[in-house]
């Protein structure tokens, strides 16, 4: 039930490079706010001084939320308004801001999203791979034996999937990437989106990982990496007929053993399949490096 005498929380997107991607209304929502809670306030100091306004400012990141959270609920229950910013982009996208937003909502607040710039989104519109369904993964883990166990859970995942990822790493998890997805599947880094140096670079994971090693300019900047999704065969995916990770499963034990036409023959029977449609599943894996 909405509080009527708290304030309102503000989800203020801001430009992740070109400045002039703030948004009129977002403008409007920060000149009228009581504070701005952002991730650094040195970093949204300047953006609120670049189009003319200054607001009293609190930090809310990382490492402070759990603490700091609480203590500008008190202040919005209070009647304040704030806005809540992060140092480029949507609040709480991989960014601080879910507890805070957790909170205000719990307790009666109401929190209203000034929409804009997100890396993730902008990425997917210039990518030239499937939009219609899509997996955010946000950043993968840093250290590579638990980066590589998170892809191996996605390997059969159909939507494209959407990492952030810095640059010091992305040689690294574009290897990653090719060894649990298979070196033909397409995928797309974009860096510096919206920025000046911004570029956008397609191909087969293989060419990324290979290019990525030879170009200087590949690992500088904010990056976003989009992968395509697993094939899939039409009534082999998880779903109404419940074959698909069990197939792949099958598949993958027989490929190892058998000839591949014969493994996809008895996995069919296994499985309940069509032996045309788990053929063409057993040749994406196949394809992918999942069996012999």
């Amino acid at each position: 039930m909405k509080n009527a005498a708290a304030g309102r929380l503000y989800v203020v997107a801001t430009p992740i490079g070109n400045l002039g991607d703030l948004s009129a209304r977002a403008r409007t929502t920060l000149e009228g706010c009581s504070m701005v809670a952002a991730e650094d306030t040195r970093h949204s100091g300047a953006l609120l001084a670049h189009v003319g306004l200054k607001k009293p400012l609190v930090s809310l990141h990382d490492h402070n939320e759990a603490q700091r959270a609480p203590e500008l609920i008190v202040q919005l229950l209070g009647g304040a308004s704030i806005a809540l910013v992060s140092d480029a982009g949507t609040p709480a996208i991989s960014d601080p801001g879910y507890d805070l937003v957790r909170l205000a909502a719990e307790a009666g607040i109401e929190v209203v999203a000034v929409p804009g710039p997100c890396a993730a989104v902008a990425a997917l519109s210039i990518g030239g791979l499937p939009t219609d369904r899509f997996c955010f993964e946000g950043f993968l883990p840093a250290r590579g034996s638990a980066r590589r166990t998170r892809l191996d859970a996605l390997k059969s995942e159909p939507r494209t999937l959407v990492f952030y990822e810095s640059p010091h790493r992305v040689i690294e998890t574009l290897e990653d990437c090719a060894g649990a997805f298979g070196l033909a599947r397409n995928a797309v880094v974009a860096r510096e989106i919206t920025k000046l140096h911004e570029t956008t670079y397609r191909g087969s994971l293989g060419d990324l990982a290979a290019r990525a090693a030879n170009d200087m300019d590949f690992a500088r900047g904010e990056i976003v990496l989009i992968v395509g999704g697993a094939p899939v065969v039409e009534g082999a995916e998880g779903g109404a007929d419940g074959h698909g990770g069990a197939l792949d499963k099958v598949l993958v034990v027989l490929m190892a053993e058998l000839p591949l036409k014969q493994a996809a023959h008895l996995a069919a029977k296994i499985a309940g399949t069509r032996d045309n449609e788990t053929y063409k599943r057993a040749l994406a894996l196949r394809q992918q490096g999942e069996g012999n």
